[in-house]
């Protein structure tokens, strides 16, 4: 088997391509012919120990793939040799073969491509979490989401609009507002590259308003941070939900007087401690995330596609901010 992995804490300049023995499935496990693995923001942040988590080197990153199942370990009865699946990892989805625990995999429904099901779990399935248990969106609301043409992103206007909801997708250029739109975004907010000035961040939040309408956006997603939080703060409705979902403009300091002023609540989205601590309920999303995938309310946009050996590239798609959607590493 292959493996693009990290040697030593770096960029993806730093990754290697490395040929390694097959693994063997333990007790409770099986073993998947990686078709596809989704790169995220969390691939950017892991090769340079700056993510939560830290694994022991070597280690590939790689966190959301698909595959076929190939073998089982003892114990393992509700999978066999053949399945297609879905499997959310910590690292290790950049191999042509990985081993996943057999009670975190979920079934690749029949028609769905192996790059849809490896973009499926991880942007979606934060943006469930994220809109309805902590966000509290409903029909009617106004959602403003920063960083919309992400993988994110583009899943939050998605989602949005199948909850019911008036989305305004804020992006970085026209390219990146036109995909938007298509997805379903009701408005375009383009906003200026950081850092921001005085003047820049109030023409910001005025266009931010403008574009919500006179009540402001009943939640905000916020995918980016910097300098664009604070803007959005200032374009929340009364009693409003400021949804802090990552930082790849940098972690904002938001002026708490604001949060008094609009009586609105901020709240954090880490989908991945939600589905350790409730597995039940983060199950009952991913149902939901089937039916709307079935339903055509859903459907994850890939953009580019690299092989193994470029898997590099993609991370670095994903660290320059060039990423529309979802990019997905493939191994054939």
């Amino acid at each position: 088997m292959k493996a693009l992995r990290s040697h030593a804490v770096g960029g993806p300049e730093t990754l290697t391509l490395d040929e390694l023995e097959s693994p063997v499935p333990g007790p409770g496990q099986v073993r998947i012919k990686v078709k596809a693995c989704a790169i995220n923001y969390p691939d950017v942040l892991i090769i340079k120990d700056m993510y939560q988590f830290k694994p022991q080197r070597p280690f590939a990153p790689g966190g959301e793939l698909s595959g076929v199942i190939d073998a089982v370990g003892e114990g393992v009865t509700q999978w066999k040799a053949g399945d297609r699946v879905i499997a959310m990892m910590g690292n290790g989805g950049l191999a042509t073969e990985v081993l996943a625990p057999a009670d975190k995999l979920f079934p690749l429904p029949e028609g769905v491509s192996f790059e849809t099901g490896a973009s499926l779990l991880m942007t979606y399935g934060t943006n469930m979490h994220g809109l309805l248990d902590r966000g509290h969106l409903k029909a009617g609301d106004t959602l403003l989401v920063l960083g919309a043409a992400g993988g994110v992103g583009l899943a939050a206007v998605e989602l949005g609009k199948a909850y019911g909801a008036k989305v305004v997708a804020a992006v970085s250029s026209e390219e990146k507002g036109k995909v938007a739109r298509e997805h379903g975004a009701d408005e375009v907010v383009i906003y200026p590259v950081a850092p921001l000035d005085k003047d820049q961040s109030k023409a910001l939040a005025e266009a931010f308003k403008a574009a919500c309408g006179p009540e402001g956006a009943n939640v905000v997603y916020d995918i980016v941070g910097g300098d664009y939080s604070e803007p959005a703060v200032r374009a929340i409705a009364w009693e409003g939900r400021f949804c802090v979902v990552g930082f790849p403009a940098g972690i904002a300091k938001l002026p708490l007087n604001l949060t008094l002023l609009k009586s609105c609540d901020v709240c954090g989205v880490f989908w991945g401690a939600f589905a350790a601590r409730d597995p039940k309920a983060n199950a009952a999303h991913i149902a939901k995330l089937f039916e709307l995938l079935k339903a055509g309310k859903i459907n994850p946009k890939v953009s580019a596609t690299f092989p193994l050996e470029r898997g590099g590239e993609a991370i670095t798609m994903l660290a320059d901010r060039k990423a529309i959607g979802k990019v997905v590493v493939t191994m054939e």
